[in-house]
């Protein structure tokens, strides 16, 4: 009987991070299903890519702001799990999807807080719940945060408090269901230059240089610095990492 690949989930996997995580998460011998949201074209590039190695991969969408679709996603997920990859279960969960904002506390209307509210937390929140069943025992959660937990900018004080949110979300994960050898953790990205928030920071050189001189390391962040890491969290050689915030972020303000 052939032993089947782990299967990871990540969501916003079209693009920029979660595109890298997705590839990253292939070459370390997992087979893959990525969700986007609008971006079908380039999330089915993302399957050709994983598919031209040994491993098996599948595109979904999913509105991740949009809670009352999950269970309609939920069965979906299961009839590509058993189509594509003749199993009713599933190994590691990113929460990667997600958009920017940037907005100062006093112009935030209440509208922009409920957008990223439902994408940033509640979605998280609540898909994560609607996986619990579908997700083996002795996995993973990986949720992304970002730097702006540790380090306040400006204009972002939505944006990081829900993230903030995230990374409290995560511990009680990691101790609810460290009974069913499911670890979670959270990576949180520093300054990275993707079309995340419109190309906030990759269109913008002056903030390059600023992120720069703050950056042990020298540089802002790119895709690829990030992918990898979220991998590793993924596999064997990190299966006593739990509960924990890892940054990526080169050194930023340390």
């Amino acid at each position: 009987m052939e032993t089947k690949n782990k299967i990871a989930l990540v969501t916003g996997g079209s693009r920029g991070l979660g595109k890298d995580m997705a590839l990253n998460l292939a070459k370390k011998g997992l087979d893959v299903i990525v969700t986007y949201n609008s971006q079908q074209g380039e999330a089915e590039k993302v399957v050709a890519e994983i598919q031209q190695g040994d491993q098996k991969a599948a595109a979904l969408q999913l509105n991740v702001g949009d809670l009352k679709s999950f269970s309609a996603f939920s069965d979906q997920l299961k009839d590509v799990l058993q189509n594509t990859f003749g199993t009713d279960h599933f190994d590691y969960l990113v929460n990667n999807a997600g958009i920017g904002g940037y907005t100062p506390i006093a112009d935030v209307s209440e509208e922009t807080f409920d957008e990223l509210l439902n994408i940033h937390f509640k979605g998280v929140y609540f898909l994560t719940q609607k996986m619990l069943p579908l997700l083996n025992n002795n996995g993973g959660i990986v949720n992304i945060s970002s730097g702006l937990t540790r380090v306040s900018v400006p204009n972002s004080s939505v944006y990081a408090s829900l993230k903030g949110a995230v990374e409290v979300f995560t511990r009680y994960l990691a101790k609810e269901l460290g009974a069913k050898g499911i670890r979670a953790n959270t990576v949180a990205p520093g300054a990275v230059l993707t079309d995340f928030g419109g190309g906030h920071l990759r269109n913008d050189e002056n903030l390059q240089k600023i992120v720069s001189s703050m950056t042990a390391l020298g540089r802002p962040g790119v895709a690829e610095d990030i992918g990898g890491v979220v991998a590793f969290l993924c596999t064997e050689d990190a299966r006593w990492v739990n509960g924990q915030r890892i940054e990526v972020s080169g050194g930023m303000l340390v």
